[in-house]
């Protein structure tokens, strides 16, 4: 099965090297996809955290701390956003959490590697991680939707992924963009576990964000340190594009967009620079910091 739209910047893009090593070729047989193995150790722990899990747009839950930037919802409504982000490995406790859509939890996968993964929530607040629960449902037989990612000798990698609406189905369908060669398609959830986000999205964006530890220190967020105008000693994120109303893909910087930082205490958000490191990329923001004792509830 495959979505109607097409993966937006799989052509004439420039290769990274960090993305070249990023993940481990899989190539399951015809029929079949890969799969976490569920453990039941990893079964307990996926099924708290998702409990646990905060809202990264609302900046509602105590001790979580958030950096970067969403579009409001008198633009809206949108159907999916894109980005590039940048991933880095940190010292963080088994009672904590850090992520740019990209998870360090060691409680949740058993070890202090950064993974990507999944997380919905639905009707009737149902909802998990991953495959833990019938939800989501993958299709590509070399991407897992969650997998520990292996950074570099310098200790960074980066992901380019793309959440998007089909316009045919309305299904939610998670894309691995890729620079150097043709995108995948992982996989989708079905519009039908959805009520807020069924038809549409009225709020998009991409944050950093930390959960502290019932004894209130926080952990690190991004490369664990405050970002510099050195955009690549920083973690970044770049080329964010929105799906807007329409099912067009448009770039981030047609929209007016609010920047969310609730501790400057502890963790930094600066604006990018309109070109990266590299030809065509678009940094929209550079974030992080080192969390703390004292960055508040």
């Amino acid at each position: 099965m495959e979505p109607s739209f097409l993966i937006s910047k799989q052509k004439d893009q420039i290769k990274t090297k960090s993305e070249s090593k990023s993940k481990k070729v899989i190539e399951c047989p015809n029929g079949t996809v890969p799969i976490l193995k569920n453990t039941r150790e990893y079964v307990k722990n996926a099924q708290y955290w998702a409990k646990k899990h905060f809202k990264p747009f609302t900046i509602d839950s105590h001790g979580t701390h958030f950096a970067g930037v969403r579009a409001s919802k008198d633009q809206g409504p949108y159907h999916g956003v894109e980005a590039w982000m940048s991933v880095h490995e940190l010292n963080i406790s088994v009672d904590q959490t850090s992520y740019t859509n990209i998870y360090v939890n060691p409680a949740l996968f058993g070890d202090g590697r950064p993974w990507s993964y999944g997380l919905w929530k639905g009707v009737n607040r149902t909802g998990c991680y991953n495959t833990i629960c019938p939800g989501f449902i993958q299709v590509s037989r070399t991407d897992p939707l969650s997998i520990p990612l292996s950074p570099l000798p310098k200790g960074e990698i980066g992901l380019y992924i793309s959440i998007e609406q089909d316009k045919e189905t309305g299904n939610w369908w998670a894309t691995d963009v890729k620079y150097e060669a043709h995108g995948m398609h992982i996989g989708y959830w079905p519009k039908e576990l959805f009520d807020l986000i069924s038809t549409k999205a009225d709020m998009v964006g991409v944050t950093g964000a930390v959960q502290s530890s019932p004894s209130g220190k926080s952990p690190p967020m991004g490369n664990g340190h405050l970002p510099t105008k050195n955009e690549m000693e920083s973690a970044r994120v770049r080329d964010v594009d929105i799906i807007d109303s329409k099912f067009k893909v448009i770039g981030s910087k047609k929209f007016k967009l609010e920047k969310i930082l609730d501790s400057d205490k502890c963790y930094g958000l600066r604006d990018g620079r309109k070109k990266g490191f590299d030809q065509g990329t678009y940094v929209l923001f550079t974030y992080g910091g080192p969390g703390g004792d004292s960055c508040g509830i």
